[in-house]
């Protein structure tokens, strides 16, 4: 039971670093004017789904198992207004939610699992509390990921496997020893399959 528990610890924090990742290439990917703009007036944009992440775990991570996750300084409505913020800005922001978030993990043990912790003053284990903010967090990079990709259209370059690749990508992973994240290895495959299409157009 008690590797089951590590396990759990380890591969939920294995699981943030991919998304994290995942959303960081696909930025990347996007200028400055569509990293801040809206498809429409209901939509949030990639700068203030960016904004509102980094707002939601430094909330939610900073003094984690000892004070409520919603913090009295926390201002969520202006996660969702950039207003004067610059990209470089809420990058940083953003970088500070993840480093609550990590500094909290890396002293997490199985013990503190069973634990309550408060969010708005509703009860938690600890447990309970890492899956509703990795499931929080994947949402979130799921629409940064669609948008992202929206705005590069025919020159996105993919994070997953690529289109008409998935019988590839399987004989991919049945020759790789180390399967590592699923994600990981899917930006691996992509990867590898835009370099090989580079080296044919050279050729």
């Amino acid at each position: 039971m008690k590797q089951i528990l590590q396990n759990f610890l380890d591969e939920s924090d294995a699981a943030f670093r991919s998304y994290k990742d995942l959303a960081e290439k696909a930025s990347k990917q996007i200028s400055d004017e569509e990293f801040f703009r809206a498809i429409d007036e209901e939509s949030n944009s990639i700068a203030t789904i960016t904004k509102h992440i980094g707002g939601n775990l430094r909330s939610r991570w900073t003094n984690f198992l000892t004070t409520d996750g919603e913090k009295e300084n926390r201002n969520r409505d202006s996660e969702f207004v950039a207003g004067d913020d610059t990209r470089e800005s809420l990058m940083k922001f953003w970088e500070d939610g993840w480093n609550a978030l990590f500094e909290t993990f890396e002293f997490l043990t199985i013990e503190d699992l069973g634990k309550i912790v408060r969010i708005r003053g509703e009860d938690f284990t600890v447990s309970k509390a890492i899956i509703r903010a990795l499931a929080h967090t994947a949402s979130h990079v799921g629409q940064i990921t669609f948008l992202a990709k929206h705005f590069r259209a025919s020159e996105w370059r993919t994070l997953s496997i690529p289109k008409n690749k998935s019988a590839e990508f399987n004989r991919y992973l049945d020759k790789k020893e180390e399967k590592g994240n699923y994600l990981e290895s899917a930006r691996g495959f992509a990867e590898k399959v835009e370099e090989e299409n580079k080296s044919g157009r050279r050729e």
